[in-house]
């Protein structure tokens, strides 16, 4: 259907996308509307900027309570029950769209549509107007145009049909609902219910931020609501410490001590809240500063004081016996993983040659690296490796019986045959000489003396456990027989 001018009003076309039902229902002042509507920017792609079917909520408006956006009323007022129409509305009809819009989205992500709990003085207040928290409406409110709203009338209520709530009210009748939702919460408090209590505290504070956007900041009207929302604030916050939620209330008192210096309650409170999560520096602060504001609190505030210094003793105890018994708990992990774990590998398969050739070198050592004497000390740990050592140099003179150990010996270690300083132990038939087999019978003449020295007594390898002597060769691993791992 074409577009047709509507009558009387200036800067509306209209166009009906689907006819209603019946005739035009009547709205008088109180009238509750449902409708759905979708907002479109006026270019090419007609940008969807809002849409409460996609937000899965209807728009509820009352008729007559000076809703911002005015221009809404006078667009319902010409539709019938199911209805949807399309209407384009002048830049002189939606320079209020962008604020209408922040509430309307708030609500419909479950948040308040007026920023009550926030308190800012009038300098962050001129700031915060420049921003509305979406980048779509700080363009639109920067630079107004027109714009399509698409509407689907779905219920119409007149007053005596519905219970209006606050937000229906209008200002006069909001400020007679106050003093009501306030001894309605103070009466759930004393039962206990303290959840229903915020509920009632919080829908008085509505009403009043409601009127308060209103008025001119700071001065004497708006300062009469200031006064009022700030003591259902404080009712809401006692509410909160019940129900220890105890950061909303540090929250909630620190908005209302940053405008108002001399709220004495708000400093108590944050300061009971404070000591509840074992804040002691800030809760006494708070503590004293309320003894500054009213003297009469003294004994108040000594039993406090009491209060906060033994809980924070009994916290601090309960930290260091925590932190005391973590710490040993480590230190028996950290020993069970050295225990489990040895810095060296034990080889899965050993021959008894092969082990008894390796308990003359320190693990993690490269043969490259010891000289004469570091092998001589790294053999000391019993006498049965002295006699496996003289059993070895024995074996020498045999080439036929050492050969089979030898290339064993050899396919185990590769990367010592090339750099490796001979031993005895590994010397092949073919090089054994006289001058090598004097060398070893000195060897094993140094082991004999150095074992009966006293300054190179050897150590158990077993720390607290029995002499060494009972400890068979073929249960001593090469990882139990480093530096590391004897008795100093």
């Amino acid at each position: 259907m074409e577009d047709t001018m509507m009558l009387g009003v200036e800067g509306i076309k209209k166009s009906i996308l689907y006819g209603g039902a019946g005739e035009k229902p009547k709205l008088v002042t109180g009238t509750k509307v449902t409708f759905h509507f979708r907002t479109q920017l006026c270019n090419d792609e007609r940008t969807v900027i809002d849409d409460s079917k996609k937000a899965g909520m209807p728009m509820e408006l009352v008729i007559g309570n000076m809703f911002k956006l005015d221009v809404w009323e006078t667009l319902l007022m010409s539709m019938h029950i199911g209805e949807v129409a399309e209407f384009w509305c002048d830049v002189i009809h939606t320079g209020m769209y962008p604020i209408v819009a922040k509430s309307l989205r708030r609500i419909a992500a479950g948040k308040d549509p007026v920023d009550w709990h926030i308190h800012t003085c009038g300098m962050a207040n001129m700031f915060a107007y420049h921003s509305l928290g979406y980048d779509d409406l700080d363009e639109l409110q920067k630079e107004p145009q027109p714009l399509y709203f698409v509407m689907e009338l779905l219920k119409v209520q007149q007053p005596s049909e519905y219970d209006r709530e606050s937000w229906a009210l209008n200002d006069e009748e909001r400020l007679k609902a106050v003093p009501v939702l306030h001894g309605q919460g103070n009466k759930l408090f004393k039962q206990g219910r303290y959840e229903d209590a915020t509920l009632k505290y919080k829908e008085a504070i509505m009403c009043i931020k409601n009127v308060q956007t209103k008025e001119k900041a700071w001065e004497a009207p708006w300062l009469r609501l200031e006064k009022m929302a700030n003591t259902l604030t404080l009712n809401y916050c006692q509410c909160l410490l019940r129900m220890e939620e105890y950061y909303e209330v540090i929250e909630h008192t620190t908005d209302i001590v940053n405008q108002h210096p001399g709220a004495m309650k708000a400093f108590y409170l944050r300061g009971k809240a404070h000591m509840e999560v074992w804040n002691e520096v800030e809760a006494r602060d708070d503590f004293m500063r309320v003894l500054d504001l009213d003297p009469g609190m003294k004994k108040t505030i000594k039993k406090d004081l009491a209060v906060l210094k033994m809980r924070m003793e009994l916290k601090n105890e309960e930290d260091r016996l925590k932190y005391k018994g973590m710490f040993t708990k480590m230190a028996r992990e950290q020993e069970s993983l050295e225990l489990e774990n040895p810095d060296q590998e034990i080889p899965e398969q050993t021959s008894p040659e092969q082990e008894t050739s390796k308990e003359k070198q320190s693990p993690g050592e490269a043969p490259v690296e010891q000289t004469g004497e570091e092998q001589n000390n790294s053999t000391q740990t019993s006498p049965e490796k002295i006699t496996s050592a003289q059993e070895v140099t024995q074996e020498v003179v045999s080439q036929e019986e050492t050969s089979t150990d030898l290339s064993s010996f050899d396919h185990e270690i590769p990367e010592q045959s090339t750099t490796q300083n001979v031993t005895p132990e590994q010397s092949t038939p073919e090089e054994a000489t006289p001058e090598q087999l004097e060398a070893a019978q000195t060897f094993l003449e140094q082991l004999a003396s150095e074992e009966t020295s006293p300054e190179h007594t050897p150590e158990p390898t077993y720390p607290e456990q029995a002499d060494p002597d009972l400890v068979s060769l073929e249960q001593i691993t090469p990882s139990e027989m480093t530096p590391e791992n004897t008795t100093q």
